[in-house]
Formats: structure tokens, sequence, C-alpha cells
């Protein structure tokens, strides 16, 4: 085995957003991660922060949002005018696990953007988050 030349550790994906706590809250219910310690949902009255992560129980790559003041949403996966620039992909092992997680994406405020749930091949489904960045389920 050769020694490969290292690069730097992939740590996370950030999401602009204009509401990061709205965003990162979709995101905690729907993978059912926890906030980094410090980034919890502060008190009453307190100030909330503009840059807040999620981490993955599984020691892998995180999650975080940075706030900003307007951001316009993706239009994909219809063409034009704004293309998706990143998506997550998130998987389920059934179609059955499919159709549930599709009704938790709704019930989170996601929206539907594309369905190929009958794909005998990869079942999957398109979704917007709330902020517009799109993310996909399939059947993996």
């Amino acid at each position: 085995m050769t020694e490969r030349e290292k690069g730097p550790a992939f740590r996370q994906v950030v999401l602009d957003c204009t509401d990061a706590r709205a965003l990162a809250e979709f995101y905690r219910r729907l993978l059912v991660w926890d906030y980094r310690p410090g980034d919890e949902p502060p008190g009453s009255g307190a100030e909330d922060k503009d840059w807040l992560v999620l981490r993955n129980p599984d020691g892998g790559a995180q999650l975080a949002f940075q706030q900003v003041e307007r951001l316009e949403e993706a239009s994909w996966p219809d063409a034009e005018p704004i293309p998706q620039q990143l998506h997550l992909d998130l998987t389920v092992d059934s179609a059955e696990e499919l159709e549930a997680q599709h009704a938790r994406v709704l019930e989170l405020g996601g929206r539907l953007r594309y369905d190929r749930s009958d794909d005998p091949d990869e079942p999957l489904r398109v979704y917007a988050d709330p902020s517009g960045h799109p993310f996909c389920i399939f059947v993996a």
C-alpha cells in the first residue's frame, strides 16, 4: 500500500438561511441530531446566534447553518432560473420508510418538489427545506 497524500478533513456542510434557528430546528428534528454544546436555543429574551451546528451522532460530517439577509430559493429540479448549487442526499432502507419519512418532512415544514417514489430501481423524492434548499430522500 502506498502512502497517500493527506488533504484537509471534511468537517461539515453549511447552509445559508434567513432564519438559522428555524432551519436548524427543521434538520434537528428530521435527522434526530443534537446541537453542538452552546448552540441550543437561547433562554427567553436572549439573543440567538447567527451560526449554529448540528452534530452527527455517528461522528461523521456535521450540518451548520449561517444566517444571511437574503436568499433566493433554488428552482431545481425544474430547469431554470436558479440551479440547485448543492443538495443533501438522505437514505432510508425501504419504500415503507420512504413513505413514513415523507409524512415527517411535510409535518416539519418541508415541501415536495419531485416524486419518483414509484420507481422500481431507486424510489426517491426531492424536497425543499423551509429555506428552499433541495434535498433528496431515497431508498438505498
